[in-house]
């Protein structure tokens, strides 16, 4: 099983070929039933959460995972197309007759996914196998250009990071997953590394995102890294100096964001922090619906970005760039630059490289960000949430600077 697991559940599965996408994909569907396990042991079969901004209903998102990967493999005749195929290619019917009513983005918007019209769970669930069934068995009748596996590609990688938004949902609610966080370490110095020349973007061949996709060659000057994550204890000595009520360390909109926040919940901490004992440094922070005590070492979590620029400029220092941060984890890996626990903020807006184009299916599946170009910020890395196979040094996720919902903490860079 282990030797399994290190075939269909690494970052190599950007280019797998049919084989190996087969048994990623039946994989990944175990993994979301799993999931829907541990939600409906918790919820009920309605698997009911509160409507906010910043959940989703578990039964729509995976009916949606069933979804978009029929809609695009099994529904799509131009699907040997690849990337090429356009966004209105005609389609054919669902084996779901309301599948499109349910599922697609574009006719059930954010606020009508609570409606209680959705199917009920084992309805769900029989989609979920019937789509499978019929996307392996069109994998094996598929060539295997790059072109002709994208969608299957598309389909594996789509799951995976809707099954970590499940997780986060999971987090949100208090839905135990099992999940267990990594162990603090100990410190390691920062780490210098010399001036180079580096090219962002994604190499050819395989699958990307498009917010990925595109290239472009950047000099990056000599500069000095954290060796891992912003930990607790130096985050609770922020809040030991009153960080949270000092306007000079947050950007101006940081401080309207905490003013907001503070009128709510009275904010001095990152996300589901329940206590913080300044003088012991002891934290106790709400994981999957039970309070745990976070170890000094162990990594920030939960922090918005607006928190996480505000740390740095209390420090003295500055969050890296997209391509400080790649250079570090490429040319840092022996030398204890250690990543892969929190996703991290750095520090640009989200903007495209070079080349860049949206991808056909981005907007069915609500991951375009084209229209949040230059407001959103970009979060590199993965967390102990996020599945192997997407744990890639050039992988490229972003939210808006008020989102703390995810796995998410930082490190800085010096000034």
């Amino acid at each position: 099983m282990h030797a399994l697991n290190a075939v269909i559940d690494s970052p190599a599965m950007r280019s797998a070929d049919r084989e190996r996408l087969s048994l990623a994909l039946m994989d990944a569907r175990n993994h979301t039933l799993q999931l829907l396990a541990r939600f409906e042991a918790a919820l009920g079969e309605r698997l009911e959460v509160p409507q906010a901004p910043d959940t989703l209903p578990p039964l729509w998102v995976a009916g949606h995972i069933a979804w978009l990967a029929e809609y695009w493999i099994a529904r799509n005749p131009q699907r040997a197309l690849g990337p090429r195929c356009p966004a209105d290619a005609v389609r054919i019917g669902s084996v779901e007759p309301q599948a499109d009513a349910w599922f697609d983005p574009r006719v059930r918007s954010h606020a009508e996914r609570w409606s209680p019209a959705l199917p009920p769970l084992e309805h769900v669930k029989a989609y979920l196998l019937d789509t499978l069934e019929t996307t392996l068995d069109l994998l094996d009748k598929a060539d295997d250009s790059d072109d002709a596996l994208y969608f299957f590609r598309l389909a594996l990688f789509h799951e995976d990071l809707r099954c970590e938004q499940l997780a986060v949902l999971a987090q949100t609610v208090g839905v135990p997953l099992g999940l267990q966080l990594p162990g603090g370490v100990q410190a390691r110095p920062p780490l210098v590394l010399p001036a180079t020349r580096w090219s962002l973007g994604w190499p050819d061949g395989g699958f990307a995102l498009g917010v990925e996709q595109g290239a472009e060659a950047v000099a990056v000057p000599e500069f000095e890294i954290d060796a891992q994550a912003v930990s607790w204890a130096q985050f609770v000595e922020f809040i030991d100096d009153e960080g949270y009520d000092r306007p000079e360390f947050w950007h101006p909109q940081g401080w309207e964001w905490l003013e907001r926040e503070a009128q709510i919940e009275g904010r001095r901490g990152p996300r589901h922090v329940e206590q913080i004992g300044v003088a012991s440094g002891a934290v106790l922070q709400n994981l999957f619906g039970r309070a745990a005590r976070m170890g000094p070492t162990q990594s920030v979590l939960h922090a918005s970005w607006w928190e996480a620029d505000a740390w740095a400029r209390w420090a003295g220092r500055r969050l890296p760039t997209e391509a400080e941060w790649e250079v570090a984890a490429h040319a840092g890996a022996r030398r204890g630059f250690r990543w892969g626990e929190v996703r991290e903020w750095t520090a640009g807006t989200l903007r495209p490289w070079a080349g860049y184009h949206a991808d056909a299916w981005s907007a069915h599946a609500e991951l375009e960000p084209s229209s949040v170009f230059g407001i959103a910020r970009v979060q590199r890395g993965a967390s102990f949430a996020t599945r192997a196979r997407m744990k890639n040094l050039r992988a490229r996720w972003w939210a808006l600077p008020e989102r703390d919902e995810s796995f998410v903490g930082f490190r800085t860079c010096a000034l």
